[in-house]
């Protein structure tokens, strides 16, 4: 398994995969020493998350091997598919895959989303809109839902 530590705009991320595909991408609390050489295998992740912070990409392409539960995968699949820049609840979410009373299993697996930013958990708010629950703190998910959302600029004439 290969690592690599890169600075992002909301903290240190760690990044470790295989051949197989990346199978962690999570921001750290506690700077750490950065990569100076970025294995081959995690090239593409490093360029695509940086284009992700730099504004210029909105998707990733890289391979991808989380380890989880079926369920896990499902939520997880689910979450790969809300928009850039848009949000869903939790319910949504839960309806979504088909069983209202899933709530919490969906924010539990959602909660262990180990590919941060790539499998979009951060776009998961309460139905209230209140941002809810962030592995990561609350501020970054703020901070990556207003990364996705910029103010649209008013033309004043």
């Amino acid at each position: 398994m290969q690592q690599v530590t890169i600075h992002t705009p909301v903290g240190h991320c760690l990044i470790e995969g295989d051949g197989a595909g990346v199978s962690k991408i999570w921001v750290l609390d506690e700077p750490q020493q950065l990569s100076a050489k970025i294995p081959e295998e995690l090239g593409e992740a490093v360029s695509q998350l940086q284009g992700y912070f730099a504004g210029s990409r909105q998707s990733f392409t890289f391979k991808l091997n989380p380890a989880g539960t079926d369920f896990q995968k499902k939520v997880w699949n689910a979450l790969l598919e809300i928009p850039f820049g848009k949000t869903v609840s939790y319910h949504e979410l839960s309806v979504k895959l088909g069983d209202v009373k899933a709530i919490r299993a969906v924010a539990s697996a959602n909660g262990k989303n180990p590919l941060w930013i790539v499998v979009p958990c951060h776009r998961v708010i309460g139905s209230d809109g209140s941002l809810t629950g962030y592995a990561g703190g609350l501020w970054r998910k703020k901070w990556l839902l207003e990364h996705e959302t910029p103010p649209v600029q008013q033309s004043l004439f």
